[in-house]
């Protein structure tokens, strides 16, 4: 999701191939279920106008037909065949991550995400959700505080106007990446499963202790990305949200000569001091 907008239906808009791939594959997927969905229908209509008691007061005894047994038998494979080619690519799509120009490893903790950047001086920070109250409470007190959490964010993201925020979707950091750019994710977790979840990027991979799982994406347009992990991780589940914001090669530089400055192997108690925990 790019910016809140209401009333929409279906898939997110795609923002890498890989979710372009999936988006025509759901649309093949549809096509396919619909027509058969109506030639049933109209299959079962057809028999029950047809050979109703009324119309067939003497029952016919036949119970083979070659010819319809081999076709309902040939067209199912067929169907299957058309949607494992497509299927198999995507599949292949997903698994085989190109040469990376980037590597983030994301972290799942109970309940926030933090994001290294090895390439950086392993740089790193955590990213918590901004508080529900910003946008629960009205009061001249709560209002502020949330503009403090913006410009904090205007600054992390080294912008000069305040970031649009969303309730339960944003958090205090975001990690940033280049567009046009093949990001490798190692993704783990620290105590439960975690998932991290990108639904315009059409990627979802699990965060387990003591393993690394593998992804990729490459965003191809500029603009904020959301999601939110996917995978039952406790009381706070719902709230532990992903940001990912997509900027210009010129942009990326910017950001990571400013954030290298303070991320760069800091400690855990400084990284979470600076997120403003």
């Amino acid at each position: 999701m790019r910016k809140g907008e209401d009333g929409l239906m279906g898939l997110q808009p795609a923002a890498t191939p890989v979710m372009e791939q999936l988006t025509s594959f759901h649309d093949l997927l549809l096509v396919i279920i619909t027509v058969i969905t109506l030639l049933v229908a109209a299959l079962l209509g057809w028999v029950m106008v047809r050979y109703r008691r009324k119309a067939n007061p003497k029952p016919s005894k036949v119970s083979h037909n070659t010819v319809i047994e081999v076709v309902w038998t040939a067209v199912p494979i067929l169907i299957l065949v058309l949607i494992a080619i497509p299927s198999f690519k995507l599949l292949y799509a997903q698994d085989v991550t190109p040469k990376a120009d980037l590597v983030i490893k994301a972290t799942g903790h109970q309940w926030y995400w933090t994001y290294e950047y090895p390439d950086y001086e392993n740089m790193s920070f955590d990213a918590l959700m901004l508080a529900e109250s910003f946008y629960t409470d009205k009061s001249a007190e709560s209002q502020e505080n949330r503009r403090a959490a913006e410009q904090r964010l205007a600054d992390f993201l080294v912008r000069d106007t305040l970031p649009e925020t969303y309730r339960l979707l944003d958090t205090d950091t975001r990690i940033v990446v280049p567009v046009n750019t093949v990001v490798k994710m190692l993704v783990t977790a620290s105590d439960v499963l975690h998932s991290w979840t990108i639904p315009s990027f059409g990627v979802k991979v699990d965060a387990v202790p003591g393993r690394l799982n593998e992804t990729w994406f490459k965003a191809t347009e500029i603009g904020t990305y959301y999601g939110q992990c996917s995978e039952l991780c406790g009381i706070r589940h719902a709230y532990m949200p992903i940001v990912v914001e997509v900027v210009s090669e010129e942009q990326f530089k910017l950001w990571v000569e400013r954030t290298r400055a303070e991320y760069a192997s800091a400690s855990d108690f400084k990284r979470l001091a600076s997120a403003g925990r």
